[in-house]
């Protein structure tokens, strides 16, 4: 043990920091995927009869990227966990650590088609 309370193999504990993240982004897959179930009960209703098969496409789509977040975050959080354990070698830097590019753009996506989805139903009870 050192000073700080750390072991001599280094300061990192796993399963903490990495395994909360993934976490937080299973809430955000769910969330996204109830959200799109939801969708497709609703929205083929609130359009006309010409256009309704187009209310599904926010539904299935929100369900696709929720698998892909699901998986992204499982894949970080592996990363995250190995390059933190290899990271215990002095010559080790932050820049080893895997980014969050692919959840954010997956965030992006999650995020435009709720937009898409407010302006579906906006739309919608203009309308009538």
């Amino acid at each position: 043990m050192t000073d700080q309370g750390q072991t001599a193999q280094g300061p990192f504990d796993p399963g903490l920091q990495p395994e909360r993240t993934e976490l937080a982004w299973r809430r955000t897959a769910l969330a996204i995927a109830i959200g799109s179930v939801v969708s497709l009960r609703i929205f083929p209703l609130l359009l006309p009869a010409d256009a309704a098969a187009w209310g599904f496409a926010p539904g299935v789509i929100g369900i696709g990227a929720a698998c892909a977040f699901w998986v992204a975050a499982r894949r970080r959080q592996l990363q995250t966990t190995a390059a933190l354990q290899s990271s215990l070698a002095p010559e080790a830097s932050p820049a080893d650590l895997p980014g969050g590019g692919t959840l954010l753009a997956f965030t992006m996506l999650a995020t435009g088609f709720g937009f898409v989805s407010l302006a579906i139903v906006a739309v919608s009870l203009l309308v009538r």
